[in-house]
């Protein structure tokens, strides 16, 4: 029998309750086991010698004083490498026209960004690795270099990879209606140009891989730090030409990961080279310096963009033109095109209307790569919507609230389908906009803002309403031929004990899947969450699935796990109801025991059934089933993607003078479909948020004329810290997609896609009176100044 959701005969229920962590006390010990931690048996390390310009030929490469170093065994070569490893190529089918050349684990004749690995020691010692890198001696020939966004197109700019022709790696453009028309005839037509800057994850932990390869086995392992290990195991396999069979990836314990952690990098592929061609395990963890010039860039582009509206605020017709640089390769395999894809698949998202022209230009240059990070390309689509909005507001006198009530989806209008073509089952944005108002208390605000406009204070209040795509199909990537998985799976299983294992395809990144999950399958067998035991992260136990990304962790792994565990239920219910005699459809599944349905009276101990089946199957009818473990896979087959909802708020003030932002109070409104743990998905929410604020405010990536970084460390690059981040009031509104049965969506994203949006509405709120505004990101204090006129440029 399958008891629904908030059924009041299932007291017991742990779907939208908050439950303890299993691996908390275990990570706040110290205890956790991360890639750096484990040691195998004559296991080396490798360091990587990088390139010290942005563009040069490799004219030579001298190691022998390399080779002299205590300790050091072997010197690799992009050439030798090469060999063993063959080349990819980052493109999609279906973003059609994009182009990126091969890319090799060690680069073979050119380099072409700063930090690109060149050559790879090998020795006993990290220390020795690096002391061995030191001494080799590159001959780099420099090349004409391509670092400026805007002009990577113009005739007299060199072309970066000369096979390609030129330096446009991808355009789109997208048109609905009649959007020329419509702004030629509009009432106000309000514009502006918005800058957000290439920034970085900066995860606790650093990327991080061990490879052990067997030549008696012919069984490769990979301990890695991902997001993605199946799809790292097709990875490997395809370019070291193994069988997926033989190739194992262990994904344990990870430091975070926001995206970063999802990609294919070069040094992580020659790590696995090396540890073929010399039958031992390797080990590569990146240092901090390392990190910044070779994790993946993200958010690096350039917008014009501008909104009609009729008289009464209605909008009438969105055009945007992107531009975004994604460095000097496409990354593999999910492409460096899907950013800029996402904002003209996401711009304008929540609003009714009907006419939109929207087209990205995705260049080369010889910087860093940039590729997928956390809420991809949604903080710059909803800064854009939501920056127009608000200055259309401000041309026709509208309250900022009021002229989004007007333009909003009705909550009652769905399906609906976005003149981005994004077809939406179903959303709330009027019932999260009116939560937002209660929980803001918006009068009283407005209230203090005034008063503190007489007191010659600049405070200002932003509002940003945003979509977030989760749960995706094959339409992201597998449709464009990446074997990047959409579906997930789960294994449930009962132990003698009559205690449950559940092995999924989802990942622990340290965002709480094991959580989630344990409290889903708990629900479906009828056990304490606390009785079962999660294990992700290795191919070779785990069903196929896709690993976390696109916040699909509950939707996808966990309606899997949902299913596996209802089936198990099903499956000790029948053994249960041959043992004592009895309806099946008359017994339940309680607190680790089966039970009568109607009257909750204990009929037997799941121990018990567990001592018969597995060790008295003799006693039972022959013929009788006793498969008391289950698999179950889910894909969504309905929507290409199951969108969720939410609308943000900020209060802060500007001083003036100085040009410093404080932030005074946050709020978010999010509606992620079920809520398995509240406390999960609010914290979640809250450090989208947070990293939202590095992006709107500290983070951002300067390069220069050379394409040299100028700030690849911690103490020049700026991240948020806790205490420069506000009180953060989080609220909720549920509509749960029709597609699972769990009905959940995601919400790992939603904090980071609106945040930047709504700090530069409140930053715009605050100067208004002063007529001075600012689009470019992060809104530094020079920028403010700039923008007041008390800087020159």
């Amino acid at each position: 029998m399958t008891i629904p959701f908030g059924n009041p005969d299932r007291p017991n229920s742990y779907i939208g309750k908050t439950v303890p962590r299993p691996n908390a006390a275990k990570l706040v010990e110290g205890r956790g086991r991360y890639v750096d931690d484990i040691v195998l048996p004559r296991m080396v390390h490798v360091a990587f010698v990088r390139s010290h310009f942005a563009h040069a030929r490799i004219a030579g490469i001298d190691t022998a004083a390399a080779r002299e170093v205590r300790g050091v065994l072997r010197v690799f070569t992009g050439a030798e490498l090469a060999e063993v490893c063959t080349p990819w190529v980052a493109v999609l089918a279906h973003l059609k026209g994009l182009k990126s050349p091969p890319e090799h684990a060690l680069a073979v004749d050119r380099a072409c960004w700063v930090g690109e690995p060149v050559a790879a020691v090998v020795a006993t010692s990290r220390a020795a690795a690096e002391d061995g890198a030191a001494l080799v001696e590159l001959d780099l020939e420099p090349l004409p270099v391509v670092t400026d966004m805007m002009s990577a197109l113009d005739p007299a700019t060199p072309v970066l990879h000369e096979a390609l022709g030129d330096n446009l790696a991808f355009r789109r453009e997208h048109v609905e209606g009649d959007p020329d028309a419509v702004f030629a005839s509009a009432h106000k037509v309000v514009s502006a140009k918005f800058v957000t800057a290439r920034h970085t994850g900066v995860t606790l932990e650093p990327r991080s891989i061990l490879v052990d390869w067997n030549p008696a086995d012919r069984q490769m392992t990979a301990y890695h730090a991902t997001q993605a290990p199946h799809m790292i195991q097709a990875v490997l396999a395809q370019h070291l030409d193994l069988p997926e069979s033989r190739v194992r990836v262990i994904c344990g314990d990870v430091g975070g990961s926001y995206g970063i952690k999802v990609h294919v990098y070069p040094d992580e592929v020659a790590t696995a080279a090396i540890a073929k061609i010399m039958g031992r395990p390797v080990k590569f963890v990146a240092d901090r310096l390392e990190s910044f010039t070779t994790d993946i860039h993200a958010r690096d582009h350039e917008i014009e963009a501008r909104l009609a509206v009729d008289a009464d605020g209605k909008i009438l017709a969105m055009d945007v033109d992107d531009w975004t640089a994604i460095g000097a390769y496409s990354v593999y395999p999910r492409t460096s095109a899907i950013e800029g894809n996402q904002v003209v698949n996401l711009c304008g998202g929540p609003y009714d209307f009907a006419h939109y022209r929207a087209r990205t230009t995705v260049v080369f240059q010889n910087k860093t790569p940039t590729c997928q990070y956390r809420a991809v390309g949604h903080p710059i689509a909803v800064a854009i919507t939501e920056g127009l909005v608000d200055l259309a507001a401000a041309e026709l006198g509208i309250d900022p609230v009021e002229i989004r009530r007007r333009n909003m989806f009705r909550d009652d209008a769905y399906p609906v389908t976005s003149p981005a073509k994004m077809r939406f089952e179903g959303l709330s944005h009027h019932a999260s906009m009116d939560r937002l108002m209660a929980l803001m208390d918006y009068d009283a605000l407005r209230a203090d803002q005034a008063a503190a406009r007489a007191r010659g204070v600049h405070r200002g209040i932003g509002i940003a309403s945003f979509i977030e795509l989760t749960n995706p199909s094959p339409f992201m990537y597998g449709i464009g031929g990446a074997r990047i998985s959409a579906q997930d799976g789960c294994t449930v299983r009962m132990d003698p004990d009559g205690s449950i294992v559940a092995l999924s395809g989802v990942t622990e990144q340290g965002q709480g899947t094991e959580a989630m999950l344990s409290q889903i399958v708990a629900e479906g067998v009828g056990v304490s969450p606390s009785n079962v035991r999660v294990v992700t992260g290795d191919t070779q136990v785990t069903p196929y699935g896709g690993g976390t990304w696109a916040s699909r962790g509950a939707g996808i792994g966990g309606e899997a796990a949902l299913r596996s565990a209802r089936a198990l239920r099903g499956a000790i219910l029948e053994v249960a109801a041959a043992m004592l005699q009895a309806d099946q459809a008359s017994l339940d599944i309680r607190d680790g025991a089966v039970v009568d349905a109607d009257t909750g009276a204990e009929r037997m101990p799941l121990e018990e059934l567990g001592r018969i089946v597995y060790f008295r199957g003799d006693t039972l009818p022959q013929g009788l089933p006793r498969e008391l473990v289950q698999t179950r896979h889910f894909i969504t087959t309905e929507y290409p993607f199951a969108f969720t909802n939410g609308v943000q708020a900020s209060y802060l003030e500007v001083d003036t003078e100085t040009g410093v932002v404080t932030l005074l109070k946050h709020w978010c409104v999010e509606d992620c479909g079920r809520i398995i743990n509240p406390q999960l998905v609010d914290e979640q929410i809250r450090g989208g948020i947070v990293q939202g604020l590095g992006g709107a405010l500290f983070e951002e990536i300067h390069y220069d004329a050379d394409g040299q970084l100028l700030n690849g460390s911690m103490a020049d690059y700026l991240v948020p810290m806790a205490a420069e981040m506000p009180d953060m009031v989080i609220g909720h509104v549920e509509t749960p997609t029709k597609e699972s049965e769990l009905g959940a969506k995601g919400a790992g994203e939603a904090g980071t896609a609106g945040a930047p949006a709504v700090v530069m509405n409140a930053i715009n709120d605050a100067l208004r009176p002063l007529a001075a505004r600012v689009t470019h990101m992060p809104f530094t204090p020079e920028r403010i100044l700039r923008a007041l006129g008390k800087i020159e440029d």
